[in-house]
């Protein structure tokens, strides 16, 4: 069982493996970017943000702890803090790292990635605000074309339902003329037959 042994193998003893972080946090710090396997990367993204969390302190004490955690470069931890102090990593609360894959190495086909610093200023909340609205007003646009499609497929439906209503009339006023001409030749069929029957009855008698 690996009790209270925190951290990832990375292939070598403690000493090693304290010296190797050392040394890649030293070369990120001082160069802003380094290329190396994903796991060492992921494994000394903690120590860069401690060190950048003391920078922004900005105390003596802050300073001694990088001091130690470099190894002694003093000149480092000088440049680092007054980066720092500049205003570098002002707006940002954390993730000061960013990690970029690169595919495989050929040889032993190693995940490599490019670690990087995050210099870009955070994205405020009003500059987001400001984008919605600009949004609000395309959508807004874009609602009077969707109220005239509307307005346009009405009045074709109104147009057709007039169609439909004067097709409508038209058959009943043809239906009332055919009634209108049927009742006068059923009358004269009638008036006709009329004078036929009082003949035969008068034949019979």
């Amino acid at each position: 069982m690996r009790h209270y042994k925190k951290g990832r193998k990375l292939g070598t003893d403690k000493s090693h493996t304290k010296a190797m972080k050392r040394s890649l946090v030293s070369s990120l710090l001082l160069n802003d970017r380094i290329k190396t396997v994903e796991s060492r990367a992921k494994e000394i993204r903690p120590d860069v943000d401690k060190i950048i969390t003391w920078a922004k302190k900005g105390d003596l004490h802050s300073r001694r702890l990088a001091i130690a955690a470099l190894g002694g470069n003093k000149e480092l931890v000088r440049e680092v803090f007054e980066k720092v102090a500049q205003g570098m990593f002002q707006d940002r609360q954390g993730g000061y790292t960013r990690i970029m894959k690169l595919g495989y190495r050929k040889g032993d086909n190693a995940p490599m990635v490019i670690m990087e610093l995050v210099t870009e200023p955070v994205r405020k909340k009003a500059e987001k605000d400001d984008e919605k609205p600009a949004k609000k007003t395309a959508a807004k646009k874009a609602q009077p074309k969707k109220a005239a499609a509307e307005e346009e497929a009405a009045e074709e439906v109104a147009e057709e339902a007039k169609t439909e209503e004067v097709a409508e009339e038209a058959a009943e006023e043809a239906a009332e003329a055919a009634e209108a001409t049927e009742a006068p030749a059923e009358e004269a069929a009638e008036e006709a037959e009329a004078p036929a029957e009082e003949e035969e009855k008068k034949e019979e008698k």
